[in-house]
């Protein structure tokens, strides 16, 4: 927790009070205070942290949180949108791959480690696929 709330407390530090606080509407000692780990009477909402995570776009506070219940954050790339059409061709595509991959993985009636992999990679190209057909849909 000290080091989620360190990190806030650094994060308005060094991104500017002055400008984050008005960009967030609150006066710039007010934030200070509310980050503030050393202040007996800090009081920062989720709504703070969102607006400091918004405007900075440092995700410190956000990684520190993370890593405090051994979690790891990983940025991901936004997939670009495309034709909606061309992108449910891509996930059908897809899908089949991993059909295809999987029938033939269990032709033995068992499942080796090299055909996993194959399988897994197919699934992720798959999601890959889905990924770009949600980012269509929402552009479109």
């Amino acid at each position: 927790m000290e080091d989620f709330l360190r990190a806030c407390h650094t994060t308005v530090k060094e991104s500017g009070a002055e400008e984050l606080a008005g960009k967030m509407c609150l006066a710039h000692v007010s934030l200070l205070q509310r980050s503030n780990p050393d202040n007996a009477a800090h009081h920062l909402t989720i709504e703070h942290l969102f607006g400091i995570l918004l405007h900075t776009q440092d995700m410190r506070p956000l990684l520190a949180l993370a890593a405090g219940f051994n979690f790891d954050l990983v940025a991901k790339d936004q997939p670009v949108p495309i034709d909606v059409h061309q992108a449910l061709g891509n996930v059908a595509l897809e899908i089949s791959e991993v059909t295809v991959e999987t029938h033939r993985a269990m032709a033995d009636g068992r499942v080796d480690q090299i055909e996993r992999a194959r399988i897994m990679r197919e699934i992720v190209e798959a999601e890959k696929a889905l990924d770009v057909l949600k980012a269509s849909l929402k552009a479109a």
